[in-house]
């Protein structure tokens, strides 16, 4: 039931644009994010917020969409696809959450290999404009 119950949170999120404020709303504070480009998972509510804020201005354009989802206990896995800069992204975010709903661990996979590098360029940019 955690999963139904912080997927629905997430879809609203997402709906409204992410953004960091509510973005921390439904992130626990020890949560961890893993980035289909950096090499060690990101700990902590702020960085996970950073990351996903980031992401929502990057990948979560126009084109972007949830094409499926699946559930299992604490866990769901949901299929997205997007363009960037005229290049088709395919990707999945694999989210556990706790027993209240909220994200424990968010992990993104992207393929094809243009597109992992089109999303590093990106989402690189964005952090570094996020950190002012």
């Amino acid at each position: 039931m955690s999963a139904k119950i912080g997927l629905k949170r997430w879809h609203e999120v997402i709906d409204a644009g992410s953004q960091p404020e509510d973005l921390a709303a439904i992130i626990r504070e020890d949560a961890q994010f893993h980035s289909p480009v950096v090499h060690t998972p990101q700990k902590g509510r702020d960085l996970v917020v950073g990351y996903l804020s980031a992401a929502g201005k990057t990948l979560g354009n126009d084109s972007f969409a949830y094409v499926r989802e699946l559930v299992d206990g604490p866990n769901a896995m949901l299929e997205f696809t997007t363009e960037m800069g005229g290049i088709h992204v395919n990707g999945i975010d694999l989210i556990e959450f706790d027993e209240a709903g909220m994200i424990v661990d968010f992990k993104v996979m992207v393929r094809p290999l243009k597109a992992v590098n089109k999303v590093w360029e990106e989402m690189a940019a964005m952090l570094q404009k996020q950190a002012g």
